[in-house]
């Protein structure tokens, strides 16, 4: 793993995604190694030559400067941490950006929100309890093991994130499932997605919300290789996702509809 210090000159940064104002990546580059990761694309803006998931550029000034922006920033906010990297990915046990920038966010108003895979999190329990509004979103593609040790290795199983949400639950800390990415043919089966759905309302999480598979080139052909090699009855299936995804999407959200009626969960899509 290369591990580079860096500085930042923003951390603060204003958002393309509609529900979401500004977004807060304390880390760039990822020790999850999740091989259906999208943001491999920005690998072309820092010079990284390393495999994705073998490097993380840690924004070591990260907090300082966020105490700088937050005093400029004039209204109410809607901020995420964790948009493109996770925010508690192993090394966050040691530098603690992450909890820095948390603990800087206290004295102010605005709606938070944290998307990770880690159960980290659960060790910065006392400033969440003291934020304005925050809520914590697991990613969680599905409960399958095998699933998990193919396409996300380094990250904690299901079971552990189910845990950790129940412990926030119980803390009082809004908590949430993101399904991200449903992996077509492989992680979509009636099975898998209801178990997430039990899984979810057992551990106290207000709701599920599902996305698709972005296939960008890269994680296209990645999670192609993977799916032949770890499950190759299901390849044939997963290539006509690429041209037939508009009716895919509308099968999935008819099933996940289904499934979530019939569980009694709420549920969202982002797709």
């Amino acid at each position: 793993m290369f591990i580079n210090e860096v500085k930042c000159k923003s951390i603060l940064n204003k958002s393309g995604i509609s529900a979401i104002d500004y977004a807060i990546n304390p880390y760039y580059g990822c020790a999850h190694k999740c091989q259906y990761c999208y943001a491999v694309f920005m690998k072309k803006f820092t010079g990284h030559t390393e495999p994705w998931g073998d490097f993380v550029d840690i924004k070591i000034n990260a907090p300082e400067v966020l105490a700088r922006q937050l005093q400029r920033l004039k209204k109410r906010s809607r901020i995420t941490f964790g948009t493109v990297c996770d925010p508690y990915q192993p090394l966050e046990l040691k530098y603690k950006i992450t909890r820095q920038c948390l603990e800087i966010l206290t004295p102010y108003r605005h709606r938070l929100s944290i998307l990770t895979k880690s159960t980290i999190v659960i060790r910065d329990r006392d400033i969440l309890r003291r934020l304005y509004k925050i809520r914590v979103s697991f990613t969680i593609t599905s409960t399958d093991e095998r699933i998990r040790k193919v396409f996300e290795p380094v990250t904690p199983p299901a079971e552990k994130r189910f845990k950790a949400i129940r412990t926030l639950a119980q803390d009082g800390i809004r908590t949430s499932v993101f399904v991200a990415p449903v992996i077509p043919y492989v992680s979509d089966s009636p099975t898998t997605i209801a178990n997430i759905f039990k899984a979810a309302k057992s551990s106290g999480a207000e709701y599920v919300m599902f996305d698709t598979l972005n296939p960008y080139p890269k994680v296209w052909r990645n999670v192609q290789r993977l799916v032949k090699k770890h499950f190759p009855d299901r390849l044939e299936p997963l290539i006509t996702y690429y041209t037939n995804r508009k009716m895919y999407k509308v099968r999935l959200r008819e099933r996940i509809g289904n499934l979530g009626e019939k569980h009694r969960v709420d549920y969202r899509f982002a797709f």
